[in-house]
């Protein structure tokens, strides 16, 4: 293809989500463990490598970030400058790509959270609650204006699911994705009931915080979830009504598009 390519980076808490635009769609994407320590030709070297294998030419035009994680935005600058010979275009303040933000203080929303806002408007009408199933669970809500309004910030499933087995001694281990949804509310085992707790428990927290947000926005939103785990909470939520695995990619790509001019 002769467009641009674009690569755009999710620096998550977790894992950093790396993903290859060609001008009409998402070629690639890859994930690489966050880690501070992490150099930029270590990471040249394996997104070199990912791109070989992937059949992809090593010729990016576009480098656009969104980092949650302070001391990764040395390195993926680096890795764009000396591996890519180019600037990183890191999402920072929502006004610079036409999003308008009512949170305190404005800049102080992380750059996901834009690019998730960003990617839905551009698929969906306003008002929207996006739910993104992360290290944190983050909800971000759009009012009908479009503007960023704010949201909630809940921990994992994962985060709550470990700290509740490190304290509690004598329940089982249930590893984190093996935790599917019980057959109903009421476990008849231990393990039923952690997933009754743990799973059915987390869905009716999300639905109960999206209705209240819903509420507070006058209703009629939409709720669509992002994120490693939403596809799972795409069922499990009576009120989750799309799952889009590539938003906050899709938000990047267009904050991109949008700083150029």
């Amino acid at each position: 293809s002769t467009s641009p390519m674009l690569l755009a980076i999710d620096v998550g808490n977790t894992h950093c989500v790396f993903g290859v635009w060609d001008g009409s769609r998402w070629v690639a994407e890859w994930r690489h463990a966050t880690d501070p320590e992490t150099t930029e030709d270590q990471l040249g070297a394996w997104l070199r490598t990912m791109f070989e294998m992937a059949g992809l030419p090593w010729k990016i035009e576009q480098v656009v970030c969104a980092c949650v994680v302070p001391p990764m935005i040395e390195p993926i600058r680096l890795l764009s400058e000396r591996w890519l010979g180019l600037p990183a275009k890191f999402l920072r303040d929502g006004a610079a790509f036409g999003l308008k933000v009512l949170y305190e203080p404005p800049t102080s929303v992380g750059a996901d959270r834009l690019a998730n806002a960003l990617g839905a408007l551009t698929v969906y009408e306003p008002p929207l609650i996006v739910v993104d199933f992360g290290t944190g669970t983050n909800f971000d809500a759009v009012d009908r204006e479009g503007c960023y309004v704010g949201g909630a910030i809940m921990p994992g499933i994962l985060v709550g699911s470990e700290a509740l087995f490190r304290r509690a001694a004598k329940l089982p281990h249930v590893d984190g994705l093996s935790l599917g949804a019980p057959e109903k509310a009421i476990g008849r085992s231990t393990v039923q009931s952690l997933q009754s707790g743990i799973v059915l428990g987390y869905a009716a927290a999300i639905d109960g915080l999206a209705a209240k947000m819903d509420a507070e926005l006058g209703g009629g939103c939409r709720v669509v979830a992002t994120g490693g785990l939403g596809a799972m909470f795409l069922d499990l939520c009576e009120r989750i009504e799309s799952f889009e695995p590539t938003l906050t990619l899709d938000g990047l790509r267009i904050a991109a598009e949008r700083l150029e001019g």
